[in-house]
């Protein structure tokens, strides 16, 4: 049986996107509250942040605020367009409509290409938590588990929404609610001054952890350099605009979801980060572990015989595979949308009984399988390696976030449109700093990538231009296959369905 909800009232005439038609509209309150506040906490997090706490010491904490205030003003410009006009194809779907179908075809390709490249992240990421145990370090290659993560990921994603929001409603539920337990268990540690010495390495929880080594342990530079692993970090929190065109009610939903970022960011980033300085000297963290397994690992903690950072490597896995599952889900919904309008191949706009577009979420996994032959080939480097490459993507989709909102002010202003009571306040003043920064990290990632290794700056050296070349070239290929009816006129007494 369906029912109907009214078309936002901001939304003008003339401003639907057909590449949203077909969907269910199954994601509820409670499933697009926890992709909000669980979609960005992955890998970047949960893996990522040790080496660059060892690289960058206490500093790290200040580059996260930085890009925090950065992402938010993406989410929140992002909210705007959101609730002037919700749709499944999210920021290509307004790219196409304030900036053009140059614009939507950049935003729709660099967003596959982070999380094409953040899918080989992910599965590497889980691969080495399972490699953790020893049975099956011995039982299968890393990349014969990273196989085995990606086709789960793909296998929910195909089945249906419904399933999707269940699933990451709970993943993200888990990891939440670890990160503050850990948090509140931290905080008593350093109360206490917890004993966390181990492998011939002393060391207690307290302050005396930054103040003994300052913020700057190794200079000031490497704070700098490690931005594009911050970024990637944060990457993911504008899924929330991609789960607004399954939405029942994103007028009420979506409001509450981008007002949480900030809190989320001071929270789970800036909060996790600073307590994890004050656990551990910086440079006992290291890289291709989980600061959080080191710090149980420390404690000794034991449950029933089973060892804490045993129970901690099981929540840090599923953590990641919400990354996972989110980022086959948005990829596959962006993809179909640029199929629909003819800047991505037509038969990736191909749905399912069940209303999913499995030709596109087949891509990506498909994509996502290089990851599987770069964990046989470079183990050790494969997350760094993605990791470089997924953050020029993830800098080219903010960057067409702040374009597209831009633009909609312009229109605003010239009395074309009525922009929504939510709205980035401070714009477009705060759209041009927050470009000027993601240019700036791009200068970075060109000329020192970060602390990773050779191979992650050959990839980010060699990548980059090939990823450009290709990006001009398939502009040419599809420029007269778009198809200009794909923004279709939708009249004021029009009305989104729901299933």
């Amino acid at each position: 049986m369906s029912s109907t909800l009214d078309a936002p009232p901001a939304a003008p005439r003339g401003s639907g996107d057909s590449g949203d038609a077909g969907y269910a509209k199954h994601l509820k309150n409670r499933h697009i509250q926890m992709i909000g506040i669980g979609g960005a906490i992955g890998s970047g997090l949960f893996m990522g942040s040790a080496g660059r706490l060892h690289s960058a010491g206490p500093s790290l904490i200040f580059a996260y605020a930085i890009c925090g205030a950065v992402a938010m003003i993406v989410v929140r410009a992002l909210g705007e367009m959101v609730l002037y006009r919700p749709s499944s194809g999210a920021f290509v779907s307004y790219s196409r409509e304030f900036i053009g179908e140059k614009g939507a075809y950049a935003a729709g390709w660099f967003h596959f290409t982070n999380w094409a490249f953040t899918l080989i992240a992910d599965s590497t990421v889980i691969a080495s938590f399972l490699i953790f145990w020893s049975p099956l370090k011995d039982a299968l290659p890393q990349g014969g588990w990273a196989a085995i993560a990606l086709v789960t990921a793909l296998a929910i994603n195909l089945v249906g929404v419904k399933l999707f929001g269940e699933m990451e409603f709970w993943f993200s539920a888990i990891k939440v609610g670890t990160i503050i337990l850990i948090m509140l268990a931290s905080i008593y540690f350093i109360i206490v001054g917890q004993d966390l010495s181990g492998g011939g390495k002393p060391a207690s929880a307290g302050v005396h952890n930054i103040t003994d080594s300052g913020f700057f342990p190794n200079g000031v530079s490497p704070m700098f350099t490690l931005l594009t692993g911050v970024i990637f970090a944060y990457a993911a929190m504008e899924l929330i605009g991609v789960a607004a065109g399954e939405t029942e009610n994103p007028r009420e939903v979506m409001p509450k979801a981008v007002r949480s970022v900030l809190w989320r960011i001071l929270i789970f980033y800036v909060g996790t980060i600073t307590l994890l300085c004050f656990l551990l000297p910086t440079a006992q963290y290291k890289q291709g572990e989980s600061p959080f397994v080191t710090v149980l690992d420390r404690v000794g903690f034991h449950v029933g015989g089973v060892r804490m950072a045993d129970i901690m490597n099981v929540v840090l896995i599923s953590a990641v595979a919400s990354s996972m599952n989110s980022g086959l889900y948005s990829t596959g919904r962006v993809l179909r949308s640029m199929a629909v309008a003819g800047t991505a191949p037509r038969i990736l706009g191909k749905m399912s009984r069940t209303q999913v577009p499995y030709a596109a979420i087949l891509a990506t996994a498909a994509f996502g399988a290089i990851g599987v032959v770069i964990n046989f080939k470079w183990p050790s480097h494969a997350f760094e390696i993605a990791l470089e490459v997924a953050t020029v993507g993830i800098i080219g989709v903010w960057s067409m976030i702040l374009i597209s909102h831009m633009m909609m002010v312009r229109k605003a202003a010239r009395g074309e449109l009525e922009r929504p009571d939510f709205r980035l306040k401070g714009a477009p003043v705060l759209n041009i700093i927050a470009l000027a920064f993601l240019a700036a990290v791009l200068v970075l990632i060109a000329i020192d990538p970060t602390d990773s290794s050779p191979e992650s700056a050959a990839a980010v050296r060699f990548g980059g231009p090939i990823l450009v070349l290709l990006l001009v070239g398939g502009w040419f290929l599809v420029r007269n296959r778009i198809d200009a009816a794909v923004f279709d006129d939708i009249d004021d007494g029009d009305e989104y369905v729901t299933s």
